[in-house]
């Protein structure tokens, strides 16, 4: 570990603030055609439990369906610390391992195949129309967990991920590509994390 870095990971520790115990990345699959990119993947998996986060979510936008086999099964293949989940487009399976893969599962989808079996439950009388709360959508989707700081690499722009779970994480937009993404940029995500104020939509 470079010199710097292990002045960033000290004050990383020593902080009084906490660092992010739910970690997000968003990805796109062209990210992941980069030289090296899943090398630079097992890394981020590695530095996210190493500094204080106990779950990590990656969102992989894609933009050919088709693809989403192939990355599944390189994903599969990343040296991973701890049990890794992915799901695709047409998975509804809930995602609960400590890292969570989303590959072209957008929110918008998410959210409405959520908010479609609601639909379903009151319409067969299982659901009572007065109790569909917050907690009713959150218990119907793949990812249920509310990231506390999502980080994207490259362009400040989002992808369409996560949508209900994120309205009150902290946004970071790291000024480097994907495939020159180093733990200094990961621990000055974090860094910038802990300095902050969270005011969760106050």
């Amino acid at each position: 570990m470079r010199l710097y870095d292990r002045y960033l990971a000290l004050r990383v520790r020593l902080d009084d603030a906490a660092p992010p115990a739910h970690v997000a990345l968003v990805l796109t699959e062209r990210d992941l055609l980069r030289r090296d990119a899943y090398g630079t993947l097992a890394e981020v998996y590695r530095w996210t439990f190493e500094y204080g986060a106990d779950r990590l979510s990656v969102y992989v936008s894609v933009l050919d369906p088709e693809a989403v086999p192939t990355l599944r099964e390189e994903i599969a293949a990343v040296d991973a610390p701890c049990p890794v989940a992915v799901r695709g487009p047409d998975d509804d399976r809930r995602a609960d391992a400590p890292v969570q893969v989303s590959l072209g599962l957008g929110g918008k989808h998410e959210f409405t195949a959520a908010v479609r079996s609601i639909a379903e439950g009151v319409d067969a009388g299982e659901i009572d129309p007065g109790e569909v709360d917050a907690d009713a959508v959150e218990s119907r989707l793949v990812f249920p967990d509310e990231p506390d700081l999502v980080v994207k690499t490259g362009a400040e722009r989002l992808s369409d991920f996560m949508i209900w779970q994120s309205v009150y994480s902290e946004l970071y937009f790291a000024d480097v590509n994907w495939q020159h993404l180093r733990r200094r940029d990961y621990l000055r995500a974090v860094r910038e994390f802990q300095e902050r104020r969270r005011r969760f939509g106050r």
